[in-house]
This record gives C-alpha cells, structure tokens and sequence, in this order.
C-alpha cells in the first residue's frame, strides 16, 4: 500500500487537488509535462480571470506559491504519464524520466484546449484575416494594457464577439455549451470599454448563458454602466471590405438580415478536450465520454469518481467548467482520494 496521491496536470484543478491531498496529510506528487505549473491562464495569457477581474498571473502565482509552501507536496515539472499498473492503494505510476512512482490513487487534472476556429468551416476567416482574433487573442492584448487592431496598430473604434464558436455545433460534433465563453467575452467587453472608452463594443448572441451570480456580476453591468451592445443573431460570415471587416447574419430578434462594420472581430471559441485529457484516458485506462471529456462514473452525486477504482479527475478534464466550479471539483477529488487511499491503508493494519 502506498500513501501517495499522484496528480496529473498543473494547472487549476491540478494545483488545488495537490494542496488539497497535501493539507488533507498525505504526500501528493504533482506531475506536469510544461516546464512551469499555472496551466491555460498562464499559457494562454489571460488577463483577469472571470466573473471577479483577479489578474490572473498573480492569482495562478499565490496558488503555486501556496502549493509550494506545504512539505508533503512535490511537483515534478516536464514530466509525462506513461503508464499506470497495479490496483487502488498500490499502484505503479510510470514516467516518461524512466522513473516510476508508488501510489494509492491518482488524480486526473488535465484541462481543456481551446476550439480552433479554422475548423469552422472557415466562415469567420480566423486565420486568413489578422484583425479576426480569439478570446485568448484578445486575452494577450488586455494583458499588455493595450488592445490594438493587428493590421493598423490602433485603437479599434468598433469591436465585436461571436459568441458559440464550437459550441453547441451538430456540424462539427460539438454539440455542447461551453458554459463560460458568455461571461469572458462580457468580461472583456468591459474591459475593451475601460481601456479604449470610444469603442463601440457589440456582442451576437444565440442565447446569453449567464449561470449563478454572472447575470449581476456581468451581464447587466456591461449594458448598463459601460454600454455594451448585446444582439440575438446568428454569424453566418466574416468578410473584408476595404480597411475594415464586414460581420454578416441574421438579426432573430427582428427576423431579418444584417450587415455591420467591424474593426475587430473576436471569436469567442469553446472548449474540447485537452490532448492531455484524450492521451491520459487511454494511459490510465478510464472511460471516456461521448464527446471526449473523461467519464464521471456516478454522477449527479459523485461527479469525480471514474470507472477506474482508485483514479479520480476534476476540473474541465471532466467537461466544460468555470474555475469556480474547478476548484470545487478539485477539492472534491483530492477528499475522495484521501478517503480511498488511508480506509485501505488502515485495512492492512
């Protein structure tokens, strides 16, 4: 029997089950195949992390320092899963050093990736047109504190978000929400607003998903005080015409046509699978789901458990998920594994 907790992946969700498993009294051993722990909102240089505005550095930063300051914790960085054997309360973690590690569970932390626009059937011209950008694009610029039109280098006078960018898609097989694009891209919408104040900011819609306390955190504020444009339409293309691009589709509300100018256009992109999460599913032999994500075994009651006794995942390796819900996932698989791990240490008593 082993008393360890192995972790994969160190972004969110993989920071906080390590501390978690660690401040619980066991050691953890976080595993991280990047050169550095903070995950998506460090690589993909996010800003302000969302509903709260917390610059996301600094919070990724106090996590990993937190994690850092616990002596049953150890992270192990530009480091892959290669193996898993045994059975719970004993297994044998093997890694791509050569090394292998003694565990008595282990916990799936691998994240998402961000959908490439240039999947969707190139509608949007994403990598055709400079001034067509992703959130996380547009993630990069706010970070810098300057948002800027790529092809001029100034300020944009008129921005706007397409909101669904592979979600809720049959055509391409992404046929679920991805929960938190609503909430980012009202989020930067503000932010666009505060920095470039002469912007006019628009967002197309199918329908605004503003779960919890984001429909008074976000949503209404970014109408109110900041004058943010929010039209139900569907996007149907991005063209250029001239110096500026031209969004095409169909305002539902009014039912008929529409055509705008646009100095900018943000394609607000959902999630998928990580390649981690689809590569650790087959390594650590657990179910996946029919879209990809890993496999809740029971839920609604038990959402972290998998069909593997002894492997547990959190965060957006389960599904879309915002960081609140992340974090509480995170916690919940590192008290499972914990649990787990000493009910059979004390068995062999």
């Amino acid at each position: 029997m082993s008393e360890s907790v192995v972790v994969i992946g160190g972004g969110p969700a993989g920071i906080e089950a390590a501390r978690g498993v660690a401040d619980l009294g066991l050691p953890s051993i976080l595993i991280e195949q990047r050169e550095r722990l903070g995950g998506t909102p460090i690589f993909a240089n996010y800003a302000a992390l969302t509903p709260y505005f917390e610059d996301a550095e600094q919070a990724m930063d106090a996590m990993i320092a937190e994690l850092n300051a616990r002596p049953l914790a150890e992270v192990r960085t530009n480091t892959t899963v290669t193996g898993l054997s045994g059975e719970a309360g004993a297994f044998t973690v093997e890694l791509s050093t050569g090394e292998s590690l003694e565990a008595g569970a282990v916990i799936v932390a691998t994240g998402f990736d961000h959908f490439d626009p240039g999947r969707e059937r190139q509608i949007y011209n994403y990598y055709q047109y400079p001034d067509v950008l992703t959130l996380q694009d547009l993630e990069a610029q706010l970070k810098a504190h300057e948002v800027l039109v790529p092809s001029t280098g100034k300020p944009p006078e008129r921005i706007c978000w397409v909101q669904c960018v592979g979600s809720r898609d049959r055509n391409i097989g992404n046929e679920w929400c991805s929960k938190v694009c609503c909430g980012i891209a009202s989020k930067q919408a503000i932010e666009v607003r505060e920095m470039v104040p002469g912007c006019r900011a628009y967002i197309f819609y199918i329908d605004m998903r503003m779960y919890g306390y984001w429909e008074t955190q976000l949503y209404w504020p970014a109408q109110e005080k900041h004058h943010v444009q929010y039209i139900k339409g569907i996007i149907t293309e991005v063209l250029e015409r001239g110096d500026r691009l031209v969004v095409r589709g169909e305002d539902t509300t009014m039912g008929r046509p529409l055509e705008v100018p646009m100095d900018m256009v943000i394609l607000s992109v959902g999630m998928e699978p990580s390649a981690g999460t689809k590569s650790m599913a087959g390594v650590l032999g657990i179910e996946p789901n029919r879209y990809g994500f890993i496999e809740a075994a029971k839920p609604p009651l038990d959402t972290v458990s998998t069909s593997r006794t002894g492997v547990f995942a959190c965060g957006a390796a389960l599904g879309p998920a915002d960081l609140e819900d992340t974090i509480s996932s995170a916690g919940a698989a590192a008290g499972k594994a914990v649990a787990l791990v000493r009910r059979g240490t004390l068995q062999t008593v």
